[in-house]
């Protein structure tokens, strides 16, 4: 900041010094000199005509150069300050969309981790299954078992 103070300072002192010189300088003088007078021929007013049209582009060019050289730290701060601010919204961006991956990520885990227990739950269920089947046939072949010793009994008897 303290930088672009001083170019500022520095550029408007550039300013009147080119200014001041523009007016000291001999072309000026003398159209300044003979303006007063009629010039008698026309190649002189014609010579002279170029000259203050020379002495106006010069001036419109150094006053071009030194509005741009004026101007440029602001176009440059500006243009720093739209890079920063694309910056930051390009890592807003890639933020949003690293926050987008890890929702995604998560869910993924959280139907992977249902689908586990669905998984767990049904081969509980099967285990159970299978147990309770294996319990009713050893039931039957108990209950087998008794018939056959009862008809033991009584044929033995």
């Amino acid at each position: 900041m303290l930088n672009y103070s001083l170019m500022v300072k520095a550029s408007a002192l550039f300013i009147i010094l080119a200014q001041a010189l523009l007016m000291n300088s001999p072309a000026h003088a003398q159209i300044i000199q003979t303006n007063p007078q009629q010039p008698q021929s026309l190649e002189e007013r014609m010579r002279l005509q170029q000259q203050q049209q020379n002495l106006q582009r010069q001036q419109q060019l150094q006053e071009s150069w030194l509005r741009l050289n004026f101007q440029q730290p602001r176009l440059q701060v500006q243009m720093r300050q739209q890079q920063q601010q694309f910056n930051r919204q390009q890592q807003e961006l890639i933020r949003q969309q690293q926050f987008n991956l890890q929702q995604q990520q998560t869910r993924l885990q959280q139907e992977q981790f249902r689908q586990q227990q669905q998984l767990r739950i049904q081969q509980q269920q099967l285990r159970q299954q299978q147990f309770n089947q294996q319990q009713q046939q050893l039931r039957q072949q108990q209950q087998f078992n008794q018939q056959q010793q009862q008809l033991r009994r009584q044929n033995n008897l």
